[in-house]
């Protein structure tokens, strides 16, 4: 009989992940979500405010500025497999102060939308590098640090919401200007931390656990593909992974249907209070810093993060089915069924980061890790811009159209449950699929 595996003790728990390093960054993600919880909650009143600009104009500005921001996670991955990756999320964090510091400078439209939009791609950035380090420094134990610091930014934005909401009280340019300056500030303060935090080992592989097999990438070299040099690993042309890829874009639409679907489906299609909507988000804020560390052990195998899968297409169908059924009934019948919806899109959520933090990393070879987990960066980078598209048709379409919209994620994952199965054939470049079958 085979020893039965031991509980982990609860003060082992508490320990984080990759020692005096990853303590750091993780204050230095908490701090960052702080200032950004600051200026989130107060930057379209700013211009709206100080900069005198309209609803439409604010629009195009956010817009354009998404659309070059698109471009940073896969610039930061491929830098960071040849630079070391403290240094350039070092210049990441002062370019991301320095373009919002020159909002202050000017109120001239072009020159607005030109300064969010360089401040975009550090931005995007920031979270690759961050992630990346992440993996690097804390192992093979990545996945319970991705839950802590997770639960942990998640605390950091409600303090700066919590600080945005008192200083918009005093609604003043001078509030608005100090908002901004202070996370001007937190950007100045994680830039000297980070720092001081050593450089990583960047490995050839990640190992996920224990029991993982020692190569992902023996297929590839027993395929005939270089494996030595990073150039010639390129994420662009593994077929698996760009599929992989794009089945996130849909999976992250909890996102959008959280932020941006909540609010719309309750003012226009339920009788529940308008005063729901900011409770689905303190409902969801308190879930995820409950939740996220105890459901961390689900995710920390490959294996164990494919299994997921299953009920986060689960959760999301019963999302969409609760938010279609309190389109029908009153007042306590609609808050009840909506309070039941974003629970399961919670759900969802937290288990599709930890699915999503480990397979990301999984699939990569290590020689170009920072190069893959920037192309798989572009996933939440397109659902920020289609995220609120997409809702926006199913608020409009109807409450039919929300358990289609979880049908549809219920494919979306087991569609990626088959392509990341760990029979499935390595991924072989085009050019050299080209040349087998002539």
């Amino acid at each position: 009989m085979e020893p039965r595996s031991k509980r982990v003790p609860f003060t082992r728990r508490l320990v984080i992940p990759g020692g005096r390093d990853g303590r750091r960054m993780l204050v230095v993600a908490v701090i960052d979500k702080v200032g950004t919880g600051l200026w989130s909650g107060a930057a379209t009143l700013y211009f709206i405010y100080v900069a005198h600009l309209s609803i439409a104009q604010i629009g195009m500005l956010m817009g354009l500025s998404g659309i070059l921001g698109v471009a940073g996670p896969p610039l930061a991955g491929r830098l960071a497999d040849r630079f070391p990756v403290t240094r350039i999320l070092v210049v990441a964090q002062l370019a991301r102060g320095a373009a919002l510091l020159a909002l202050l400078t000017t109120n001239d439209y072009a020159l607005l939308v030109l300064f969010s939009a360089l401040g975009s791609l550090p931005d995007r950035a920031s979270s690759v590098l961050t992630k990346l380090f992440a993996a690097r420094v804390a192992g093979p134990h990545r996945i319970r640090y991705q839950a802590i610091q997770r639960t942990a930014v998640n605390i950091g934005w409600a303090v700066g919401a919590a600080g945005a909401a008192a200083a918009l009280t005093v609604g003043t340019t001078a509030s608005y200007q100090a908002l901004l300056l202070a996370n001007v500030a937190s950007y100045v303060v994680i830039g000297v931390l980070t720092l001081r935090c050593a450089e990583p080992p960047a490995p050839g592989r990640v190992v996920a656990g224990p029991a993982a097999p020692a190569g992902d990438d023996a297929p590839r070299a027993r395929s005939g593909l270089p494996v030595s040099r990073t150039e010639a690993v390129t994420p662009w042309r593994d077929r698996r992974y760009l599929a992989f890829t794009g089945s996130e874009i849909w999976l992250f639409l909890d996102d959008s249907i959280l932020q941006v679907g909540f609010p719309l489906w309750i003012v226009h299609a339920t009788s529940a209070p308008v005063g729901l909507a900011p409770l689905v988000l303190v409902l969801n804020s308190v879930l995820v810093i409950a939740l996220q560390v105890p459901l961390s052990r689900f995710g920390e195998t490959r294996a164990a993060a494919r299994r997921l899968l299953v009920p986060i297409g689960a959760a999301f169908l019963t999302g969409g089915v609760a938010l279609a059924a309190s389109a029908g009934g009153g007042p306590w019948f609609a808050t009840a069924t909506v309070l039941l919806a974003a629970v399961a899109f919670t759900l969802a959520e937290i288990l599709h980061s930890l699915s999503s933090w480990e397979l990301s990393v999984a699939l990569a070879p290590g020689e170009a890790q920072g190069a893959y987990l920037g192309v798989h960066g572009l996933a939440q980078s397109a659902q920020r811009s289609l995220g609120p598209v997409v809702v926006g048709a199913a608020v409009s379409a109807g409450a039919f159209a929300w358990p289609v919209l979880g049908a549809t994620l219920v494919l979306a994952c087991l569609a990626q449950h088959r392509l990341v199965r760990p029979s499935a054939a390595p991924a072989v470049p085009a050019a050299e699929s080209m040349n087998a079958s002539r």
